[in-house]
């Protein structure tokens, strides 16, 4: 008999099991939200009538990514899940070759298009139950390393890609991404991109206010804010002139602030229509074995055309960390954005945004059908406590049946009820 550590037996059973009975949960959300015939109206048809149609591609990987898998071969898990197969009514899903080769020809196609019409409908649907109508965009461009031969050095010296992602700070969704190279200069295209998610906001809805980190210091980005009345806070840059702007700030008008001091004056750059508020934050730093004065370290400069006191500023501008950061995080590692899967740029950029495409409709999922004080929890934390649930499937009167522990009935219950009555209350 083969020696064991705990006196238990491991047998084989015949019995439909499956090991993700709260992930049955957000795919009937998908179902609720019509999420397969929004991507197959939006997104490229199949070359041939035996052909997959772009759901079969779209809707597992949503499903797998917000299950916590990583990569194409963990689609693998989805159809060994005969169980939530069953219960979802999937058929069948694309092998993992099946799956790079469709990426491949999205990229080269109308896919990633296609799939940024889709995200469109999705926040319009999100969004129709705010009753915010001004929102603050959050932009910022992060990193993902990729030792492909065709990626390019990134400006930290690392290959790989430097995508742009646009939050909502209201709500954490995604209004737009833009996958780049990573030689793509953070703060290349940035009024673009400002643009780009400015057109994407749903009738009714619009942005009312910007943050960004000193990649978007730019003087065209400030006209634009004007022109449009959006109220922003943007990190600036120490050059020569702001540097000697702040020199000639007199001793008596700093104040303490935290650890250091602050202080605000006016500044105006060369193309910019209406001079802005230059907060400055000093802190003391340690001099240099010489006795110079590492400028960069010992100055944090903000620019903004907000009407209120200068702590204010700061305070709004530093809620950032939480509204893009931490989401961008969320993004990268909750749903596997940390990596790419194929070595083309374009099937990589289709893959990015069907990410996106499965954070967002996790951001829906957690609004409308999660219980009051779920909100707060990163999607580790719903896989743990609601995901990652067994059940097992039976048939009963010709119905399907999930049958699972006590203890997640109630809530699954629940969740299903919240679901029924946003889709059709």
């Amino acid at each position: 008999m083969t020696q064991t550590v705990l006196p238990f037996k491991l047998e084989v059973t015949g019995e439909e099991i499956t090991a993700h009975a709260g992930l049955v949960l957000f795919g009937e959300f998908l179902d609720g939200v019509r999420l397969n015939v929004v991507v197959d109206r939006e997104m490229p048809r199949p070359g041939s009538g035996a052909g997959y149609r772009a759901s079969a591609f779209v809707e597992p990987l949503v499903l797998m990514l917000n299950g916590g898998g990583r990569s194409l071969e963990d689609l693998r898990v989805i159809y060994s899940d005969r169980g939530l197969r069953k219960l979802l009514g999937i058929e069948s899903t694309p092998s993992t070759d099946a799956a790079g080769g469709w990426l491949r020809r999205m990229g080269a196609g109308d896919g990633l298009c296609g799939l940024g019409r889709v995200n469109r409908e999705v926040l319009r649907r999100a969004l129709k139950r705010d009753d915010c109508s001004l929102y603050t965009l959050d932009i910022d461009a992060t990193q993902v390393v990729a030792e492909k031969r065709e990626a390019k050095v990134t400006y930290k010296g690392e290959r790989g890609y430097m995508p742009m992602v646009g939050h909502l700070a209201e709500n954490g969704m995604v209004v737009f991404d833009e996958f780049r190279e990573g030689n793509d200069s953070p703060g290349s295209r940035n009024l673009e991109f400002i643009r780009q998610c400015a057109a994407r906001m749903p009738a009714g809805k619009s942005i009312g206010f910007l943050r960004s980190d000193s990649a978007a210091y730019q003087a065209e980005v400030f006209n634009w804010c004007e022109e449009n009345g959006i109220k922003f806070a943007i990190g600036g840059d120490l050059d020569d002139a702001v540097k000697s702007l702040i020199r000639a700030i007199p001793e008596r008008e700093w104040r303490p602030y935290q650890d250091g001091h602050i202080a605000e004056t006016v500044h105006c750059m060369n193309r910019t229509e209406k001079a802005f508020h230059l907060v400055v934050i000093r802190r003391p730093v340690q001099e240099g074995l010489f006795g110079e004065e590492d400028e960069r370290k010992r100055y944090k400069v903000i620019a903004s055309n907000r009407e209120e006191s200068t702590e204010d500023t700061v305070a709004w501008y530093n809620h950032r960390g939480e509204a893009s950061e931490n989401r961008i995080k969320e993004l990268k590692i909750g749903f596997g954005m940390e990596r790419m899967p194929c070595g083309d740029f374009c099937a990589n950029a289709v893959f990015f945004r069907i990410g996106v495409l499965a954070y967002n409709l996790y951001r829906f999922f957690q609004a409308v059908c999660l219980p009051e004080g779920w909100g707060r929890h990163q999607v580790q934390t719903v896989r743990w406590r609601l995901y990652g649930l067994a059940g097992k499937v039976v048939r009963h009167a010709r119905k399907l049946v999930l049958k699972v522990q006590r203890g997640g009935y109630g809530l699954m219950r629940a969740i299903r009820e919240r679901c029924y009555a946003f889709c059709y209350g």
